[in-house]
């Protein structure tokens, strides 16, 4: 007789036992995602961290963006003529919001000649100016009201938006902003115009505007009488290696501790930070700030900015601002394409194109051209398509997630003649933002819509 090894008697488990296993790894499933989406969605972060890191790899060679060519200057072959209109086809700081309607002015009639035996009218009085009694900014100050939340990837814009929209009782989300202005995940960044524009066509009780060369007594001056205040920065993530843009709410200050209280849609509710690192955050974005306010409250908005009420006379203390920063502060890469940027405004492109020379001189982070534009338009405007065309490569080469850039590089590349590859990053512009206006109104001027 053969010995057989023992065997252990089959075991059959009841139906009952499986319907109890299956269930509770549906519920340990539905705990583990419950967990993640508190967690700013940790799938989708680790998606873009996969996604990255092999971008990084075989489509990056440097942490800054590349210099200019030497000799730079009017790109050698023979280009096309800029379009009478460009300006409105490509849009730039405020341009989009030009396309919001504003209430019509009732027109003023152009007055008769008075008779030779006319009595002589009595001089119209001059109105008495219109002014608001505002709160003398307290040494503490912190606003309650604003409903936190953590941003999904890519989405600090939107996200910023919907807590300060949240404030004055908005009761949608992330993502009622982002299905406007950023509905492919994937889109790296919104734009501050673009804020503004939500506010103006989806919020109506509410208005917003944004100026630039901000400073700490305006934004106290603000808080202390109620209003929020959005400004963009710089950001450091992946333990200080990694330079992004971010937005940040303002909600309190400190005067005696220097601090400010924000909150931040990556860092979390209510996060203290001391004023010297926020200007430092602060002044790579040209100390953008933005204002979402009751639309009735637009001339107390104006009375509290004074002169920087008027946007062309901001421009020109921002420009004062950010000369002054290149000569105290020379090394300093963000100044210099502050400088440009605000130069672009008064259409000084040639000097705006020599900041913007120092400033990748000195060196700007490769991501710079994720959220500002500045240094394409004025190389455009001084016929250096090919510095747009090349800035534009290297960062779709580092995330291929840009519409701005397919944008910028699609009308260089037509300046250049090579008009088939412009309208694919026309189309590539638009998979990226199906609503991108821009990439529509290029595709139209050159018939493909």
């Amino acid at each position: 007789m053969v010995n057989e090894p023992l065997r252990s008697p089959e075991r059959e488990f009841p139906i009952w036992i499986w319907v109890i296993l299956l269930s509770g790894i549906l519920v340990l499933l539905i705990v583990i995602m419950l967990n993640i989406s508190n967690n700013e969605a940790a799938i989708g972060w680790r998606v873009e961290q996969v996604r990255a890191a092999y971008r990084d790899r075989f489509f990056r060679d440097s942490d800054v963006l590349p210099i200019a060519a030497t000799g730079a200057g009017q790109s050698a072959v023979a280009a096309a003529t800029v379009p009478n209109d460009f300006d409105n086809l490509v849009n730039y700081d405020s341009a989009l919001l030009d396309s919001v309607a504003e209430p019509s002015e009732t027109p003023i009639p152009t007055p008769t000649a008075l008779p030779t035996d006319a009595p002589t009218p009595e001089p119209t009085p001059t109105p008495t100016p219109i002014t608001f009694e505002l709160v003398d900014p307290p040494a503490q100050m912190q606003l309650e009201g604003v409903r936190h939340e953590y941003q999904t990837p890519n989405n600090c814009g939107p996200t910023t938006l919907a807590m300060n929209l949240s404030y004055y009782g908005w009761e949608g989300d992330q993502q009622d902003v982002a299905e406007l202005l950023k509905p492919e995940l994937r889109d790296k960044n919104v734009r501050w115009d673009e804020l503004v524009y939500y506010v103006k066509t989806r919020a109506g009780w509410l208005d917003a505007m944004f100026r630039v060369g901000g400073d700490f007594e305006t934004i106290e001056l603000f808080v202390a009488n109620d209003y929020p205040v959005i400004i963009e920065t710089g950001y450091w993530v992946n333990g200080g290696t990694l330079w992004v843009g971010h937005y940040l709410l303002i909600t309190g200050y400190d005067q005696d501790a220097q601090t400010f209280i924000v909150q931040d849609a990556t860092g979390g509710p209510n996060r203290v930070m001391s004023y010297e690192e926020v200007d430092e955050l602060w002044q790579q974005f040209n100390r953008l700030y933005i204002l979402v306010f009751p639309a009735g409250d637009l001339q107390k908005i104006e009375y509290m900015l004074g002169d920087d009420a008027d946007e062309y006379v901001n421009r020109e203390n921002a420009l004062a601002q950010s000369k002054a920063e290149t000569i105290s502060d020379p090394e300093n890469a963000f100044v210099w394409a502050n400088y440009g940027s605000n130069l672009n405004y008064f259409d000084r492109f040639a000097e705006a194109s020599t900041a913007y020379d120092t400033a990748r001189e000195i060196g700007l982070p490769w991501r710079m051209l994720f959220y500002q534009f500045g240094a394409y338009r004025a190389y455009f405007y001084t016929g250096r398509y090919q510095d747009v065309e090349d800035l534009a490569t290297a960062t779709l080469n580092a995330r291929p997630d840009l519409e701005e850039s397919f944008l910028w590089r699609g009308w260089a590349r037509i300046m250049l003649n090579n008009t088939t590859e412009a309208v694919e990053d026309f189309e590539a512009a638009l998979e990226v933002n199906e609503n991108f206006t821009d990439a529509i109104s290029a595709l139209e001027y050159l018939g493909q819509r």
